[in-house]
């Protein structure tokens, strides 16, 4: 795990990857925790013997949303900043779903940082995350995301 004194300490690592994090499962109790949660209750996500007849593995997916939702989590072990205020989830730039998360599969995150901007006693860091799925060619989630973190 990178590790960072400070927010604008980030800045040395624009261009560079910050690492991959330690690998999380997908099991259905998460994803029927999620479609309960979001509405999203389609039969690809929780109908666990309709995706046994009719999806390509036979097995359900995690939704493309709760894939890309787990990267607060994914990235406290790829770095972390030492002497910090308060962090806010600015946005995404970009998100794409270029595979599948099969029900059973475990995930892991790729980060690097895109760039890094000054703001109002703090950093907007933008990030390149690629959330890899284990056994699989093709990520889950490509997506670019943006943290503003504040100074302590």
């Amino acid at each position: 795990m990178l590790v960072v004194e400070r927010p604008k300490d980030m800045a040395q690592y624009v261009g560079k990857p910050l690492g991959t994090s330690d690998w999380v499962l997908i099991d259905q109790a998460r994803i029927d925790a999620f479609a309960a949660l979001t509405g999203d209750d389609h039969w690809i996500h929780i109908d666990v013997a309709r995706a046994a007849r009719e999806m390509p593995q036979g097995k359900t997916i995690a939704h493309g949303f709760l894939t890309l939702s787990l990267i607060p989590l994914l990235q406290r072990s790829v770095y972390k900043i030492s002497r910090r205020g308060r962090g806010l989830n600015y946005g995404c730039n970009r998100v794409r779903f270029p595979g599948p998360t099969p029900v059973g599969s475990r995930v892991r995150l790729h980060q690097a940082v895109k760039a890094v901007e000054p703001v109002d006693g703090a950093v907007r860091v933008t990030f390149e995350c690629s959330i890899e799925v284990e056994g699989l060619e093709r990520p889950a989630v490509v997506a670019e995301t943006v943290l503003q973190i504040y100074e302590e």
